[in-house]
């Protein structure tokens, strides 16, 4: 048992994710890969095996001899062999969040193209997909043997170009392009048909791999996506190591369940190991535990995760989206490995000239991710309609800093810190239009039921507000009385205390209420000056009681109606202040 645990254990694994459009022969390229097949590979779903197509993460995998480049990196030789673990992510617009939940595993993408079709909507919703979450891609032309023989070689030279175009505002510009038939004659074909070129694809993954960064240290992630049980031995979990590393007698935690169990066992691809660390695909046996209340989930050291209610991320628009991102619309949100619908709130730092404090600089960062300006709950922020998107010459991912809050719909599980994406999952999965709408990470997380009350007053969101009224009378050189400013209704209180500007100049003081229509007191501590006087004066005379001074008051009348005086008053309120306190600088 200790030889087979030390021999595989210099096993580098090297995860790829296997992404495309629907019918662009993902699954068949995994078959034609794959030696040994993991229990969730190649659809155990029914209503996938009737379509033919794939409707969860199928995992497979296929080891070779260790290529040289990763021998020498460290000048010796870590590794005995490399462990290519196949993911192989649906290509239906409706399941994307099944892609993203496999995409934050993934070392290298495989894209797989239908060298007929070529580029269609879900290839670009991977393509952006693997932008945020991957580092390194190929590219695979599928299905060259529907192309006419005589035809194929300037077919796939022109496809080539053509995704090479594609791919140059990206982060995968340049990456290689190859060409397969990975099932001659299409999935009914009889399997006596050799897949074409397949042997030229192992070689170009073999040079493309690298060296993950894998860590052992810290707390245990697993994304768990199949759960099964084995009579006699207790339930199986198999999923992916996202970081930290489990044993054999560690206690782990299912925290969308609340539960704590025992590992009893642990498997790499059938063959019994002691443990695993970050980046191994592992089969994990505990007891006492049915497996039907987890299919897919994650599992981690006890308490190492929280549940949050709602969350505040740094936010990036994606830019192939087309919609506009409204503050209070809801988007599907993709978080750890749960999907879930919130209602999202847009802020920013506060506009040029606003009181803030001089450290803030304003100027668009200039890369999208991560953000040059930490979120902190000392400063204040300005709440945005919507996002908003640079304006003039700026390039495409130098929008200013923007962060969001996210109010979930049911609570989620999941690290901070983790990738967040947020889509329109409900528009029709036909439209040619990308869905995913914005990514971000997750920077803090409410886990209180009740965080309205409890955490929102701490965030220091403000909206400006600016009222007009105008200046009724004067009553000496110092008070006036105003209105137009407030409804009868509203409750004068709040505004003792404020200052306004006339747009005379003179800056007052609200004082009170006059009356009972809604009619205000200002204090005008410098007094008014003459001309406001004289202005004032003729406005009076003209509402006096007619008479001889009609007519003089007739004569004032063009000035008054061409110059009223108005009142401004501007203040800020802070969005979730429970006071609803007017705040003036």
């Amino acid at each position: 048992m200790s030889e087979s645990v030390d021999s595989w254990t210099k096993t580098l694994n090297f995860n790829v994710g296997v992404l495309g459009h629907v019918d662009s022969g993902k699954t068949s390229l995994a078959r034609s890969l794959s030696s040994t097949a993991s229990t969730a590979a190649f659809d155990k779903n029914p209503q996938s095996r009737e379509r033919g197509i794939t409707l969860d993460l199928g995992f497979s995998s296929f080891t070779v001899e260790l290529p040289d480049h990763l021998r020498d990196s460290e000048g010796q030789k870590q590794y005995d062999n490399l462990q290519f673990t196949l993911v192989d992510c649906p290509g239906h617009a409706s399941l994307i969040r099944t892609i993203i939940g496999g995409a934050q595993i993934i070392d290298l993408m495989m894209l797989v193209v239908d060298v007929v079709k070529g580029v269609q909507t879900q290839t670009a919703e991977c393509l952006l997909i693997g932008e945020l979450t991957c580092p390194r891609m190929v590219v695979v032309l599928n299905k060259i043997d529907l192309l006419p023989p005589n035809k194929r070689q300037s077919a796939i030279e022109k496809m080539t170009k053509r995704l090479h175009k594609t791919l140059e505002n990206t982060r995968f510009k340049e990456c290689p392009v190859i060409a397969v038939a990975a099932k001659p004659g299409g999935p009914e074909a009889p399997d006596t048909e050799e897949p074409q070129a397949v042997p030229e694809l192992i070689e170009l993954l073999k040079k493309q791999t690298y060296l993950p960064q894998r860590d052992p240290k810290g707390d245990l992630l697993m994304a768990v996506d199949h759960c099964f049980s084995i009579r006699g031995q207790g339930t199986v979990m198999t999923g992916t190591i996202l970081q930290g590393s489990l044993a054999i007698n560690d206690t782990v935690e299912i925290p969308a369940l609340k539960v704590t169990k025992k590992i009893k066992s642990v498997q790499m691809f059938r063959r019994p190991v002691s443990g695993a660390m970050q980046g191994d695909r592992v089969g994990v046996c505990v007891t006492q535990f049915d497996p039907k209340l987890l299919e897919r989930g994650v599992v981690c050291t006890p308490g190492s995760l929280c549940t949050l209610y709602a969350a505040l991320i740094s936010v990036r628009k994606i830019g192939y989206f087309k919609g506009s991102l409204s503050t209070r619309a809801k988007f599907h949100i993709t978080v750890g490995h749960e999907t879930v619908m919130a209602r999202v709130t847009f802020f920013g730092l506060p506009p040029l000239g606003a009181s803030e404090p001089p450290s803030v600089t304003n100027q668009p960062p200039s890369k999208p991710c991560p953000l040059d300006t930490p979120f902190t709950f000392e400063r204040e922020y300005f709440h945005q309609d919507e996002y908003v998107i640079a304006q003039g010459e700026a390039s495409p991912g130098c929008d200013p800093e923007q962060w969001a809050l996210l109010e979930f719909e049911r609570p989620v599980t999941c690290p901070l810190l983790c990738l967040v994406i947020g889509s329109k999952l409900d528009t029709d999965i036909h439209a040619n239009a990308c869905r995913l709408a914005f990514q971000g990470r997750l920077l803090q997380g409410f886990k209180d039921k009740g965080y309205a009350e409890s955490a929102l007053p701490r965030l220091r969101i403000y909206k400006t507000k600016h009222k007009e009224g105008q200046l009724e009378r004067v009553t000496d050189d110092y008070t006036v009385i105003g209105r137009n400013l407030f409804k009868k209704e509203t409750n004068l209180q709040l505004f003792i205390g404020l200052k306004v500007t006339l747009s005379t100049g003179e800056t007052g003081v609200i004082e009170g209420g006059f009356g009972q229509s809604g009619k205000f007191k200002i204090r005008v501590q410098e007094g008014l000056s003459p001309e406001t006087k004289q202005l004032l004066s003729s406005t009076s005379k003209k509402k006096g009681k007619g008479g001889s001074k009609g007519g003089a008051a007739n004569e004032e009348e063009p000035k008054t109606d061409s110059q009223p005086v108005s009142i401004h008053l501007h203040f800020k309120r802070y969005v979730f202040d429970p006071h609803k306190k007017m705040v003036q600088s």
